[in-house]
C-alpha cells in the first residue's frame, strides 16, 4: 500500500508540473505583452522577427520554393495516389487534397513564379498586388508560422485549455455562446497575432474540441489585428496621439460584433457539430457536484497533462503544425492575396461597392461621405488599403472612424482571409464577404458614436 501511495503521490507531483511549466512558458510566449524595439508585441512575434533579419533577402526565395513544392506534390499525391506516401498519415493528410484546395495551390504556384521572376504583366508583380504579397506578407507570416506551429503544443497539450477553459465558461458561454477555452484564442490573437489565433483554433477544431459553428465563429470573431498594427494603422492616419480612445473603440467595436454578427446567418446556420460529426454534450462543460469552477479546471489539467507520455511526441506535433502551415496556408494566401488586390488595383469594384453606404455614412454625420464610403469595402481586398486612401482625406474624425472600421472590419482576403479558406476552419470565400459586410454595418455605428464623442 506504501508503495502504491508513493507511486500515486509520484506520478500527482509529475502531472503537476506538466500542467504548470509548460502552461506558463506557453502564456509567456503567446500571451505575455513584452517591449521590443520600442514596440508592445509579442515572444512569438519577436521570435518571428528574429528569423526574419536573420534570414533577410532569402525568404521571399524559401517562400517561392516550399509554395512549388506544395503544388508539385500536391498534384502528384492527390492525381496518383502513390502508396508510398498516402500511407503515411500526415504526408496523405498534407498532400491528399480536394480539387478546390488543389487548384488553390497550383494558382498560388503560378502566382509566386511569376512574381519572383517579374513574368507575366506588371500588375501581377507589381509592389502593391502581388510584389506586397510574396516580400512583404509572406515572409511574415513564414516566420510566424514556425515558431507559433512548434510551440502551440504548450497551449494546446499540457492542460491550459482545460484550466482556462472551465474557469471562464461562464463568461464566454453565454455572451458569445462559446466554449471557454475560445478566450486563449481571443487573448493570442489581441495581444499578438491574428494569425496565431487563427492556427490555435483550426487546431482546436481538428481535434473535435470546436463544432463547425463554435470554428467559424471564432476564426471570423477573434482573430484580430494585433495592437502593434493598430499603432501602424494610426500612423498612417496620422492620429497617434488617439491611440488610447482609438483601441478602446476598436475594442468596443469589436466586442458588440462578437455578439452580434454570430447570431446572424451565415454563422447562425452552422452546424453544431464536431468534425467527427458528433454533438457536444450538455454535460461537457458542467462543473460536478463537489467542484467548484477552479477544482474541476485543475483536475480537468492535470488529467490532460498526465496523458503526455513522451515529449518527442510532442515536438514530432510541432513539427507537423509547422509545417501544416507552411505548405498548406502559404500557397492559398498566395492565390487570394494576390487576386483580390489586382482586383482592388485594376476594377473600380469596391469603389462601387462602396457608394450603398454613402447615405448611412451621411444619417451618421461622417463629413466627405463620399470620399470615406471608396474605403468601405476595399478593406476585403487588404485593411491597410483603406488607411492609405483615408490618409488623404481631411477631415480628423472622417480619417479616425476609417482606420478604426478597418481593424475592426477584421476579414480582408491579403491574409485573415486567405488564411481562414487555407485552414480547417468550414467556411467559405462567399460567407467570409457576407460576413464581412455583417461586420462593417455593425461596428460603424459603435465607432461614430464614439468618434462623435472623441471629436
Amino acid at each position: 500500500m506504501e508503495n502504491a501511495s508513493a507511486e500515486q503521490t509520484k506520478a500527482s507531483k509529475r502531472n503537476l508540473l506538466m500542467f504548470v511549466l509548460p502552461s506558463l512558458l506557453g502564456v509567456f510566449l503567446f500571451m505575455t505583452p513584452v517591449s521590443y524595439q520600442g514596440e508592445l508585441t509579442i515572444m512569438i512575434a519577436v521570435l518571428a522577427k528574429s528569423l526574419q533579419a536573420a534570414l533577410s533577402g532569402a525568404l521571399p526565395s524559401i517562400v517561392t520554393a516550399l509554395i512549388c513544392v506544395s503544388a508539385v506534390m500536391s498534384l502528384l499525391v492527390t492525381v496518383f495516389k502513390p502508396r508510398s506516401i498516402v500511407s503515411y498519415a500526415f504526408l496523405n493528410t498534407l498532400f491528399n487534397t480536394t480539387p478546390v484546395w488543389l487548384i488553390s495551390r497550383l494558382v498560388g504556384a503560378a502566382f509566386v513564379v511569376m512574381v519572383y521572376a517579374r513574368l507575366g504583366p506588371e500588375i501581377l508583380y507589381g509592389s502593391d498586388t502581388g510584389g506586397l504579397v510574396l516580400n512583404d506578407l509572406l515572409p511574415v507570416l513564414f516566420a510566424v508560422f514556425v515558431f507559433a506551429g512548434l510551440l502551440l503544443p504548450l497551449l494546446l497539450d499540457f492542460g491550459l485549455l482545460e484550466f482556462i477553459g472551465t474557469l471562464l465558461t461562464g463568461i464566454m458561454r453565454p455572451i458569445f455562446r462559446l466554449p471557454g477555452r475560445s478566450a486563449v484564442d481571443c487573448m493570442a490573437s489581441w495581444l499578438g497575432d491574428g494569425s496565431v489565433g487563427i492556427l490555435l483554433t483550426s487546431k482546436q477544431y481538428e481535434t473535435n474540441h470546436y463544432t463547425h459553428r463554435e470554428a467559424a465563429v471564432i476564426g471570423t470573431t477573434f482573430s484580430a489585428v494585433s495592437i502593434t498594427f493598430s499603432l501602424v494603422v494610426l500612423a498612417q492616419v496620422k492620429l497617434e496621439h488617439l491611440f488610447l480612445p482609438f483601441y478602446f473603440t476598436v475594442c468596443l467595436a469589436g466586442v458588440v460584433a462578437a455578439i452580434v454578427v454570430p447570431r446572424l446567418p451565415p454563422l447562425s446556420w452552422k452546424k453544431d457539430t464536431f468534425i467527427n460529426g458528433e454533438t457536444r454534450s450538455p454535460e461537457s462543460e458542467a462543473t460536478p457536484a463537489g467542484y467548484s469552477p477552479l477544482s474541476h479546471g485543475y483536475a480537468l489539467a492535470l488529467a490532460r497533462a498526465s496523458r503526455i507520455d513522451s515529449l518527442g511526441l510532442v515536438v514530432r506535433t510541432g513539427i507537423h503544425n509547422a509545417l501544416d502551415m507552411v505548405l498548406g496556408v502559404l500557397p492559398v494566401v498566395m492565390a487570394f492575396g494576390t487576386l483580390a488586390l489586382v482586383i482592388a488595383e485594376t476594377t473600380p469594384l469596391f469603389h462601387w461597392l462602396g457608394l450603398p453606404f454613402v447615405p448611412l455614412l451621411e444619417w451618421l454625420r461622417i463629413p466627405e461621405a463620399a470620399a470615406a464610403s471608396e474605403t468601405m469595402v476595399v478593406g476585403f481586398a487588404d485593411m491597410f488599403i483603406p488607411a492609405i486612401l483615408a490618409s488623404a482625406i481631411e477631415n480628423d474624425m472622417t480619417r479616425f472612424v476609417i482606420a478604426a472600421l478597418s481593424v475592426t472590419q477584421l476579414i480582408y482576403m491579403s491574409e485573415v482571409g486567405a488564411l481562414l479558406l487555407g485552414s480547417k476552419v468550414p467556411v467559405n470565400v462567399i460567407e467570409l464577404f457576407v460576413i464581412f459586410l455583417q461586420r462593417t454595418l455593425v461596428t460603424l455605428p459603435v465607432i461614430a458614436l464614439v468618434a462623435h464623442g472623441v471629436f
